[in-house]
């Protein structure tokens, strides 16, 4: 399929998906006329880099992460090491850490809008 396609069914980007591509996380081929050309299972590939770009992790990271993985459940393949398991425990405890901050400020707000509203 054609980037645009790709595009379309995802809700990616072109541009994205070209940066996806610069960034190592996607590969097409090429037609005679030099055009992307996507399998199938790209979609799912996006799909799952949405995920974790969603979850706080940089390209250079998913680009590490991607191989482990599988496309179609994003469950593990049998190339994920112990090495990335605990790099990724480590971005799990960052995200907890933003998670806490950010109940924390909530509060704070809810208090603000408690005082401002005369409750």
């Amino acid at each position: 399929m054609r980037i645009g396609e790709l595009a379309r069914r995802t809700g990616v980007s072109e541009r994205s998906l070209r940066y996806y591509e610069e960034q190592g996380l996607l590969t097409a081929e090429r037609t005679p006329g030099g055009h992307r050309d996507y399998c199938e299972r790209t979609v799912d590939r996006v799909v799952r880099i949405q995920q974790l770009f969603a979850a706080g992790l940089c390209s250079t990271k998913i680009e590490q992460l991607l191989p482990c993985m599988r496309d179609e459940d994003g469950g593990p393949s049998e190339v994920a090491t112990s090495k990335l398991v605990t790099e990724l425990r480590a971005e799990r405890d960052r995200i907890d850490r933003m998670i806490m901050d950010l109940r924390r400020s909530r509060k704070a707000l809810d208090s603000v809008i408690d005082a401002a509203s005369g409750i």
